[in-house]
């Protein structure tokens, strides 16, 4: 009886011993997980599967966690100015789910600062939220050029000129990689236009690749150490960019020495094999017509991948590169360790938002008739169904699901003190919907009684009737043209004959055709799309609390056909191939180098004060040139000016843009203050790609320095010999 008992006990003891043992494997390997561990050694003990599991979604925004080694899964989120709003594993918006977030303005908005330190306050928000909101990867910035303004993406983008997105994007990458979460540098590359974007073929020389498309992209991975880099859609050169051999392997891995995870877009991948060998390391996406219950075991990097190693088509060598590359990815972000915890939607948050969108927004035209003097105007009729539109939840996947949004009229009505305002839309926001003979006799009506009109219009921020082909600023499509919508040029034609006093305000990620009503405005600015705080910023800057100090970082052409890739007809491209013939000259280098004369050039902003640019001081020790100039506030605001640097090569073996600009400074000086500015411009500033040599050149002679206000203003130059 005593053996029996003794027995009984034994195995009880076993069996519970049994059951410690068999549930402790998770809780030993999360213990070794969170006090650093060696990757190598934990892929050794992933099964083929496992490793698999981890290259591939597992739901519309995460990958496959290993469970059994204490690996999570990997959560992303769009976007570009905002954790876009929560998506469950149907796509479908997760009912109850608190993501009210803080809405940034645009890229586009964010360049227009020319401030690199905003740069990092930007993306710091965006870490700070995505880690709040649990996401690991953030995708975002956006890198690519902007070629032409019909492009539906580029209100995310920054800038037609590869040196400014370089500065941009450098601080936005480290200030939200500092929150504990990688960025995603997207789209790579060559991503210039939304039409045909899933199968469009770009064709472009080598310079223009390395001197024009590519420098914003390395300055994030190489300068900015972004963890993650997201491949376009479209293809380059005849294979697809998101496994493209020449992009990833050889010059992103290889030549920059890329050691992060490249994330494809959403279902850019298209070929197992090629995804494998080419460096694709995780294969997003969602097929809708699985939904509700996609099976992601048949994305091409899934079960194929298993079969294609087990029958040694590709070795399992290759997979663990790719899990050993987003490991270490998560280490540097302490998804295994001590995170920062994020915090969503702060004053501190709103005020970068607000301070952003203040220093983004650009005055274009100014006769006068700004600031507006509240003891001057007692009345202003607000005119134009984009003064009271709210943008963040629009745009595809940079739809944000803002806490709140300040509207042009909401931020007028509050700055506006005493002053009288009257609002009437003028037009309707409805697909196909064209001029309204009763609604502009309104706007009219109201326009005449009024000291002055405000008039907010320009383009929507994405799509009047679903996903359709009506899109303005959005994802998937382009616009067809540069004339407003919704008969918006009559309605301020009327408008403006009524009142001759009328400012005009555009939304939008680009410019509009303004030849039938520009030259009569009395001001014109460019808000963009600026964010949660937006319609304070602008009233501020109407009424004089902010001095404006945005420089537009593209160019605004006098019409579609002056721009290079409409000019030389290669927009949108033929039988599935763009080729790129406008080459290295995009933005102000095809305008000033053709001498064609702008609505507005690259770099331009007015401001309510005046600077004065004094005789630079050029100096060169060996590789590094510096340019030093005083800089003084000759007007009676304070207010910010960007001191901006182009370089003209005066003979070359090879065909140089008139100008290009290798240097900028944001400096802010109050009434009568003078400040020395420096300019430094490295040995790289003055080079071409040789594509005869497959490399960078820097060839003897002069170099003129043009110091300016905009790539038309020049204040001062200096020269310097090589």
């Amino acid at each position: 009886m005593i053996g029996r008992l003794q027995l009984s006990r034994m195995t009880v003891a076993l069996f519970c011993l049994a059951i410690l043992v068999a549930c402790s494997p998770k809780e030993t390997k999360e213990a070794k997980l969170s006090s650093g561990f060696d990757v190598d050694s934990l892929i050794d003990e992933m099964t083929l599967e496992e490793k698999v599991a981890m290259i591939h979604a597992s739901s519309s925004f995460t990958t496959g966690g290993v469970e059994r080694l204490g690996v999570p899964e990997w959560t992303m989120s769009d976007g570009p100015h905002g954790v876009r709003k929560e998506h469950g594993r149907d796509w479908e918006h997760d009912e109850g789910a608190s993501d009210s977030v803080t809405y940034l303005p645009v890229g586009v908005a964010l360049a227009s600062t020319w401030n690199p330190d905003l740069g990092y306050e930007f993306g710091k928000v965006l870490g700070s939220e995505a880690r709040a909101r649990g996401k690991d990867v953030i995708l975002g910035p956006g890198a690519n050029i902007i070629r032409t303004p019909l492009n539906g993406r580029n209100f995310e983008y920054m800038s037609e000129d590869p040196y400014l997105v370089s500065r941009m994007v450098i601080g936005y990458v480290k200030g939200v990689q500092d929150q504990d979460v990688a960025a995603c540098v997207k789209h790579f590359v060559a991503n210039n236009q939304e039409t045909e974007r899933n199968s469009i073929d770009v064709e472009m020389s080598e310079r223009a690749l390395r001197e024009i498309y590519l420098p914003g992209f390395k300055a994030a991975i190489v300068d900015g150490g972004a963890y993650t880099l997201m491949g376009a859609y479209n293809q380059f050169r005849g294979q697809f960019c998101t496994h493209n051999d020449y992009l990833v392997n050889k010059i992103l891995k290889d030549e920059w020495g890329f050691d992060g995870a490249v994330v494809s877009d959403w279902g850019a991948v298209h070929d197992t094999k090629q995804a494998l060998i080419n460096g694709t390391d995780v294969e997003m996406g969602t097929d809708l017509s699985m939904l509700p219950n996609p099976d992601y075991s048949k994305f091409y990097m899934a079960n194929a991948t298993i079969e294609m190693v087990k029958t040694e088509q590709v070795a399992e060598g290759v997979i663990d590169n790719k899990v050993s590359r987003i490991l270490h990815v998560m280490q540097r972000t302490n998804i295994f360790g001590e995170r920062k915890a994020g915090v969503v939607n702060t004053k501190e948050h709103q005020a970068t938002a607000l301070k952003v969108a203040e220093e983004g927004i650009i005055l274009l035209k100014n006769s006068g008739a700004l600031p507006l003097d509240r003891k001057k105007v007692k009345s202003i009729a607000v005119i134009g169904a984009n003064a009271d539109h709210k943008h963040a939840g629009a745009g595809g996947s940079s739809q944000v699901n803002a806490k709140y949004e300040i509207t042009p009229l909401a931020g007028l009505k509050n700055h506006g003190g005493a002053v009288a305002i009257t609002y009437l839309p003028g037009y309707e926001i409805v697909k196909g919907k064209g001029a309204d003979d009763t609604m502009i006799q309104q706007a009219v009506k109201a326009a005449s009684s009024a000291d002055v009109v405000i008039y907010v219009g320009g383009w929507i921020h994405g799509y009047t009737d679903g996903w359709n082909d009506n899109a303005y600023d959005a994802e998937s499509l382009d616009k067809h043209d540069l004339t407003m919508p919704f008969g918006q040029d009559e309605l301020i034609q009327a408008v403006m004959k009524a009142n001759p006093n009328t400012i005009v305000v555009l939304m939008g990620g680009g410019p509009v055709d303004m030849s039938k009503w520009g030259d009569k405005a009395k001001a014109i600015l460019q808000a963009w799309y600026p964010g949660m705080e937006g319609g304070n910023a602008l009233a501020e800057i109407l009424f004089g609390e902010v001095n404006p100090s945005g420089k537009l970082p593209m160019t605004f052409p006098k019409k579609l056909s002056d721009v290079s890739a409409h000019a030389l007809g290669e927009y949108p491209g033929h039988d599935g191939k763009v080729i790129y013939k406008d080459d290295i000259f995009v933005g102000y280098r095809y305008f000033d180098t053709q001498k064609i004369q702008p609505l507005f050039p690259f770099g331009h902003g007015l401001s309510y004060t005046t600077f004065e640019y004094g005789k630079p001081d050029v100096t060169k020790n060996g590789e590094d040139v510096s340019v030093k100039l005083r800089i003084k506030n000759t007007g009676s605001r304070s207010g910010g000016e960007v001191v901006q640097a182009y370089v003209r090569d005066e003979q070359a073996s090879v065909p140089r843009p008139a100008k290009e600009l290798k240097a900028f400074q944001k400096i802010f000086l109050q009434p009568g203050e003078e400040k020395e500015v420096e300019l430094k411009l490295g040995k790289e500033a003055f080079q071409f790609f040789d594509e005869g040599k497959m490399k960078w050149v820097l060839e003897p002679g002069k170099f003129i320095i043009q110091l300016g206000s905009s790539s038309r203003d020049i204040r001062q130059t200096g020269e310097v010999e090589w």
